[in-house]
């Protein structure tokens, strides 16, 4: 990995802040990346090493990766201020957004809260929050299961089940590209993630959404089906649906070329032609 790696106290809260390409020029903002629940900083690397021409932020939330085990809950609001203040410290005042699952939420709610910070919303094998259409539910049993962090017997045994998709390399490359770069929550990180979003929902807030947002799904998601998307953009004005073919819940990494090819055609098109580029 060769991101800037740092511990930020910000906001009451120790963090470990990963950054890429911030100190080089680029015609472009940086890109903010929230991540999915229990998900430490290496599970997504790739995706920013890939794209080498914008800076790219992610953090572990409290009890995930290398950042200390929260003191007390937090909610999406405390957690996307505290996105603003890394970012402030960062020295960046605007940025794309990107959310994958859980941190798809967590995305929509940093567009809401700080308007101003935000450009354009990426979000990814996302839903709107508890009126979501829930998935297969022997994938949601074993998703609310940090064993699948924990043990990589569980992982290899459920992965199909778990997250769907198929790799264009094999599946034995989608289970080890993807396991050897976890690092397993606390029990306590895992559980503040889990409630907090419960009842939280951005639906009744999405129809006022005035930014250009990219929807991407996989269309054998066993997590978050496809339909959650549909909502998402039927809710969104300014909004574009993209579909993986064949792609499961972490089709970032195993469609990672076809995925980041659309990222870059939405992110890279002039103001106001991000819908007629799609």
């Amino acid at each position: 990995m060769t991101a800037t790696v740092e511990m930020m106290d910000v906001g009451g809260r120790t963090l470990r802040v990963a950054h890429w390409r911030l100190d080089k020029p680029s015609d472009h903002p940086p890109l903010l990346f929230f991540n999915g629940i229990g998900a430490n900083i290496e599970a997504v690397a790739p995706l920013a090493e890939m794209l080498t021409e914008r800076g790219f932020v992610m953090f572990d939330m409290p009890g995930t990766g290398e950042s200390p085990d929260p003191t007390v809950p937090y909610n999406p609001f405390t957690m996307c201020w505290t996105a603003a203040q890394i970012l402030g410290r960062l020295g960046i005042d605007q940025v794309d957004v990107m959310g994958v699952s859980w941190g798809g939420a967590m995305a929509q709610h940093f567009a809401l809260q700080h308007p101003g910070r935000t450009r354009r919303l990426v979000l990814t094998a996302t839903t709107a929050g508890m009126l979501m259409i829930p998935g297969n539910p022997a994938a949601l049993t074993k998703m609310a299961d940090p064993r699948r962090y924990i043990d990589p017997e569980f992982m290899n045994e459920h992965f199909a089940t778990l997250y769907g998709g198929v790799d264009k390399d094999g599946a034995a490359h989608q289970k080890d590209s993807h396991i050897g770069r976890l690092k397993p929550p606390s029990p306590r990180g895992y559980f503040y993630q889990l409630i907090a979003m419960l009842g939280w929902t951005s639906l009744p807030a999405l129809p006022f959404m005035n930014k250009d947002v990219l929807i991407m799904m996989g269309d054998d998601d066993q997590i978050v089906p496809l339909i959650n998307g549909k909502i998402l953009a039927s809710a969104i004005r300014n909004s574009q649906l993209e579909v993986i073919e064949g792609g499961g819940h972490l089709f970032l990494l195993t469609h990672a070329d076809e995925s980041v090819a659309i990222l870059r055609r939405f992110l890279d098109a002039p103001d106001g032609e991000t819908l007629a580029a799609a």
